[in-house]
Protein backbone atom coordinates (compact mmCIF):
# COMPACT_ATOMS: atom_id res chain seq x y z
CA UNK A 1 0.00 0.00 0.00
CA UNK A 2 1.42 3.47 -1.18
CA UNK A 3 2.32 5.57 2.02
CA UNK A 4 -0.55 8.31 0.42
CA UNK A 5 -3.66 5.52 0.30
CA UNK A 6 -2.37 4.70 4.10
CA UNK A 7 -2.74 8.32 4.96
CA UNK A 8 -6.09 8.15 3.39
CA UNK A 9 -7.11 5.24 4.77
CA UNK A 10 -6.18 6.35 8.71
CA UNK A 11 -7.65 9.84 7.79
CA UNK A 12 -11.30 8.16 6.60
CA UNK A 13 -10.98 5.86 9.65
CA UNK A 14 -10.44 8.44 12.15
CA UNK A 15 -13.12 10.78 10.67
CA UNK A 16 -15.81 7.75 10.71
CA UNK A 17 -14.65 6.87 14.11
CA UNK A 18 -14.67 10.49 15.41
CA UNK A 19 -18.06 10.66 13.91
CA UNK A 20 -19.11 7.58 15.89
CA UNK A 21 -17.67 9.22 18.83
CA UNK A 22 -19.53 12.72 18.70
CA UNK A 23 -22.62 10.67 18.15
CA UNK A 24 -22.21 8.87 21.57
CA UNK A 25 -21.63 12.18 23.36
CA UNK A 26 -24.89 13.31 22.33
CA UNK A 27 -26.37 10.05 23.05
CA UNK A 28 -25.49 10.56 26.58
CA UNK A 29 -27.05 13.98 26.69
CA UNK A 30 -29.95 12.28 25.24
CA UNK A 31 -29.85 8.98 27.58
CA UNK A 32 -30.27 10.08 31.11
CA UNK A 33 -30.77 6.60 32.58
CA UNK A 34 -28.09 6.22 35.04
CA UNK A 35 -27.08 2.32 34.30
CA UNK A 36 -26.98 3.25 30.65
CA UNK A 37 -25.77 6.60 30.56
CA UNK A 38 -22.87 4.82 32.25
CA UNK A 39 -22.32 2.22 29.32
CA UNK A 40 -22.18 5.42 26.86
CA UNK A 41 -18.75 6.90 29.09
CA UNK A 42 -17.77 3.94 29.07
CA UNK A 43 -17.77 3.60 25.37
CA UNK A 44 -16.97 7.32 25.00
CA UNK A 45 -13.93 6.68 27.12
CA UNK A 46 -12.41 3.85 24.56
CA UNK A 47 -13.14 5.65 21.89
CA UNK A 48 -11.23 8.70 23.18
CA UNK A 49 -8.50 6.39 23.00
CA UNK A 50 -9.02 4.80 19.41
CA UNK A 51 -8.75 8.21 18.56
CA UNK A 52 -5.41 9.33 20.34
CA UNK A 53 -4.12 6.16 18.32
CA UNK A 54 -5.14 7.39 15.16
CA UNK A 55 -4.22 10.89 15.81
CA UNK A 56 -0.36 9.49 16.67
CA UNK A 57 -0.84 7.38 13.48
CA UNK A 58 -1.88 9.93 11.33
CA UNK A 59 0.81 12.71 12.39
CA UNK A 60 3.38 10.17 12.57
CA UNK A 61 2.79 9.49 8.59
CA UNK A 62 2.49 13.43 7.68
CA UNK A 63 -1.28 14.19 7.96
CA UNK A 64 -3.71 16.24 9.96
CA UNK A 65 -6.85 13.96 11.26
CA UNK A 66 -10.52 15.69 11.23
CA UNK A 67 -13.00 15.80 13.90
CA UNK A 68 -16.51 15.03 13.18
CA UNK A 69 -18.95 17.82 14.62
CA UNK A 70 -21.41 16.48 17.59
CA UNK A 71 -24.91 15.95 15.71
CA UNK A 72 -28.38 16.59 17.27
CA UNK A 73 -30.05 13.77 18.39
CA UNK A 74 -34.11 13.20 17.56
CA UNK A 75 -35.90 10.65 19.42
CA UNK A 76 -39.54 10.97 19.73
CA UNK A 77 -41.99 9.15 22.07
CA UNK A 78 -41.72 8.34 25.37
CA UNK A 79 -38.74 8.39 27.63
CA UNK A 80 -38.01 4.49 27.45
CA UNK A 81 -39.33 4.16 23.70
CA UNK A 82 -36.88 7.68 22.51
CA UNK A 83 -33.92 5.60 24.60
CA UNK A 84 -34.64 2.12 22.83
CA UNK A 85 -34.69 4.03 19.29
CA UNK A 86 -31.18 5.74 20.18
CA UNK A 87 -29.46 2.35 21.57
CA UNK A 88 -30.82 0.97 18.13
CA UNK A 89 -29.35 3.62 16.07
CA UNK A 90 -26.01 3.26 17.77
CA UNK A 91 -26.30 -0.49 17.65
CA UNK A 92 -26.81 -0.54 14.14
CA UNK A 93 -23.98 2.31 13.30
CA UNK A 94 -21.50 0.54 14.79
CA UNK A 95 -22.32 -2.76 13.44
CA UNK A 96 -22.22 -0.43 9.76
CA UNK A 97 -18.71 0.76 10.44
CA UNK A 98 -17.36 -2.51 10.99
CA UNK A 99 -19.03 -4.12 8.01
CA UNK A 100 -17.54 -0.82 6.30
CA UNK A 101 -13.72 -1.14 7.39
CA UNK A 102 -13.08 -5.02 7.74
CA UNK A 103 -12.32 -5.67 4.06
CA UNK A 104 -10.50 -2.18 4.02
CA UNK A 105 -8.38 -3.30 6.68
CA UNK A 106 -7.68 -6.79 6.10
CA UNK A 107 -5.67 -6.26 3.06
CA UNK A 108 -3.50 -3.79 4.47
CA UNK A 109 0.67 -4.30 4.45
CA UNK A 110 1.47 -2.35 7.49
CA UNK A 111 1.23 -4.65 10.26
CA UNK A 112 1.26 -2.68 13.37
CA UNK A 113 -1.50 -0.05 11.68
CA UNK A 114 -3.52 -3.51 10.84
CA UNK A 115 -3.51 -4.91 14.10
CA UNK A 116 -4.63 -1.33 15.49
CA UNK A 117 -6.91 -0.75 13.19
CA UNK A 118 -8.34 -4.69 13.85
CA UNK A 119 -8.42 -3.76 17.70
CA UNK A 120 -10.71 -0.78 17.20
CA UNK A 121 -13.23 -2.75 14.51
CA UNK A 122 -13.20 -5.64 17.84
CA UNK A 123 -14.09 -2.89 20.44
CA UNK A 124 -16.37 -1.23 18.33
CA UNK A 125 -18.36 -5.05 18.16
CA UNK A 126 -18.21 -4.61 21.85
CA UNK A 127 -20.00 -1.58 21.62
CA UNK A 128 -22.69 -3.12 19.80
CA UNK A 129 -23.45 -5.39 22.81
CA UNK A 130 -23.45 -3.03 24.88
CA UNK A 131 -26.42 -0.99 22.88
CA UNK A 132 -28.15 -5.05 22.51
CA UNK A 133 -28.10 -5.18 26.24
CA UNK A 134 -29.61 -1.60 26.93
CA UNK A 135 -31.72 -2.79 24.43
CA UNK A 136 -33.17 -5.54 26.51
CA UNK A 137 -33.08 -3.34 29.65
CA UNK A 138 -29.62 -4.86 31.23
Amino acid sequence: MKHEDLLTLLREFYREKSALRQRHVAAARFVVDYDFNNAYQYVINREDGHLTWLHDAIQDHGGTPEDAPEPQIQATGKKADAQSAVFREDRDAVQAFVDRWRGRVEPMTNARLRTMLRLVLGETLEQRRFFDQALSGR
